[in-house]
């Protein structure tokens, strides 16, 4: 993601997240892109990222309604993510990570260091971290070398809200998220030192304790989820 269309992509899964946008409501793109204050270009090119993310579902007449789905829906696939994602970690420590691939989490590392090193956070360190901490977890994954494990955790990444980047700030309390997500970023010092030193029980629950960490990430963002999702508590996910 770059750009307006990241900045976009935030705002509209933060508007649904805060009950702005029901489960049922049809997306339209001139009048989502009147309220974000962007051209409908941008709107345009978000929807069906939002709709591979699962939050959307698109329509066979065209555009697109807000998916119905529960906080439990969303707590349960992140613990999902979670196990499969330690998974992926402990087997990846067993075979011994590439020199190159320790190189690139290094990397992550160090651009998440740089967005905590001014001891805040600011609106534009969304998309940043956000990127960061999608390809932190995309690079163990597929450096496990499995491709079920990897297609499982896609299926799972469809649904709202249970992706590593899926992240929405607390705008209302931005110091506290800054402690979130350095909590965060630490895990991920840890758990790239587990990889290198080959400890693969630890870095296994290293990732489960990381992927916890997302609901409370969410916990602070979905003031209105729960009435937002109220009426359909029942309601399946349409996979």
């Amino acid at each position: 993601m770059a750009g307006k269309n990241s900045r976009v992509i935030f705002r509209i899964r933060e508007m649904i997240l805060q009950g702005e946008l029901p489960p049922g409501k049809r997306v339209r793109e001139v009048e989502l892109a009147a309220k974000l204050g962007v051209s409908r270009t941008p709107v345009r090119e978000a929807l069906p990222i939002l709709a591979q993310e699962g939050v959307l579902t698109q329509l066979d007449t065209r555009g697109f309604v807000v998916r119905a789905f529960t906080p439990q829906e969303i707590m349960d696939a992140i613990d999902v993510r979670g196990a499969l994602e330690g998974l992926a970690a402990r087997m990846l420590a067993e075979q011994g990570p590439s020199r190159r691939l320790i190189r690139s989490l290094h990397e992550c590392l160090r651009e998440g260091d740089e967005i905590f090193a001014k001891g805040l956070l600011v609106l534009a360190d969304e998309c940043r971290y956000a990127d960061m901490n999608k390809q932190f977890h995309s690079l163990i994954v597929e450096g496990a070398g499995s491709k079920v494990v990897a297609e499982a955790v896609e299926r799972n990444g469809r649904i709202p809200f249970a992706a590593a980047h899926a992240i929405a700030f607390d705008k209302i309390d931005l110091p506290r998220m800054y402690d979130h997500l350095l909590y965060g970023h630490r895990q991920h010092h840890n758990i790239v030192q587990a990889l290198e030193n080959g400890e693969s029980s630890r870095v296994a629950a290293l990732m489960i304790e990381h992927a916890n960490l997302s609901k409370t990430s969410i916990n602070f963002s979905r003031g209105g989820l729960r009435s937002a999702a109220g009426t359909t508590e029942s309601s399946v996910l349409d996979r």
